[in-house]
């Protein structure tokens, strides 16, 4: 069974903008799914539909089985949303904020006081009690709205832009935190700017753009459409760029940029430079592979064969 399935699912805002167009989408229980698309693409509309904060005007959605329509109480039980905006009681402490999110799904007051402290301290929060959400710094609070998602058990987690403003290692940790939550059965889906994230922690993604899902596939299918990679290369001394059957580019004295076909291989290239006496000291993607192939669906540009 589908832990979430979408189907012909419109929304049109008045007077006419579409915000999304008849989608269908299916995504697996126990998957880490990510949902991809500018800004405008329909993303918060669909999430705001399955959370039922937004009416759809027509389709049907469902979570494991549980009509949105028929039963709307069942479905929200089953979800955790992490929005984009602080929306908690910035004078309640941590504590109570999550408490209190229990209580809206008729956990007993000593059941939630025991999963609220089992969560704050998960997620680093456990010094942090009894002071109120207004004093905390950025990326505590968005572990306070984690940890308020989860109080309940859901069966499916929507955590949407995450890690906006967060700091590196304060952004590893919770994705530590998200993964266990992951392996343990609960499906999450993902929405992020962070392009990197997605395709080091999403099994599957679909990307929306214009109300449409323009690709929904596994991440590993997704990046061999991929037609070419761009690498930089930190070289020592280059003299004369060497004419090679590779598509290069000499950005400074030490500095090359290659574009490769799916078809060629690094390997072959450093090769080739090593015999034209160019020592190469670092390698690296000029940009986030998933980032790349984002940006030719998206703007449309042409992968080049």
């Amino acid at each position: 069974m589908d832990a979430l399935n979408v189907k012909s699912l419109w929304k049109v805002y008045p007077p006419r903008v579409e915000a999304l167009r008849g989608i269908d989408l299916s995504i697996e229980k126990g998957d880490f799914f990510g949902l991809l698309g500018p800004n405008g693409a329909g993303k918060s509309t669909l999430i705001g539909i399955i959370c039922g904060l937004i009416n759809k005007n027509s389709g049907q959605v469902s979570v494991h089985g549980v009509d949105l329509d028929t039963d709307p109480y069942s479905v929200r039980s089953m979800l955790g949303v992490v929005p984009q905006e602080f929306n908690f009681n910035i004078f309640e402490t941590c504590l109570q904020i999550v408490m209190n999110q229990a209580g809206f799904y008729g956990i007993e007051h000593s059941v939630a006081k025991g999963k609220a402290l089992e969560l704050l301290a998960l997620l680093g929060l456990s010094d942090k009690l009894n002071v109120p959400a207004g004093r905390l710094s950025g990326g505590m609070k968005r572990r306070l709205m984690i940890a308020r998602a989860l109080v309940h058990n859901p069966e499916v987690l929507i955590l949407d832009e995450p890690t906006a403003g967060v700091d590196i290692s304060l952004r590893r940790s919770m994705w530590d935190f998200i993964e266990t939550q992951n392996k343990t059965g609960m499906t999450i889906i993902l929405t992020t700017h962070y392009l990197e994230e997605a395709e080091s922690l999403c099994k599957n993604i679909a990307i929306i753009d214009k109300g449409n899902i323009i690709e929904n596939n596994s991440t590993s299918s997704l990046l061999h459409k991929l037609n070419r990679e761009t690498y930089i290369l930190y070289c020592e001394e280059i003299e004369d760029l060497p004419s090679l059957e590779f598509d290069l580019e000499k950005v400074d004295q030490k500095t090359l940029e290659v574009r490769l076909k799916k078809t060629q291989l690094l390997c072959d290239l450093m090769a080739d430079l090593k015999n034209k006496g160019i020592v190469v000291r670092r390698v690296k993607n000029k940009v986030n592979r998933l980032e790349e192939l984002f940006v030719n669906l998206v703007e449309g540009g042409e992968q080049d064969a």
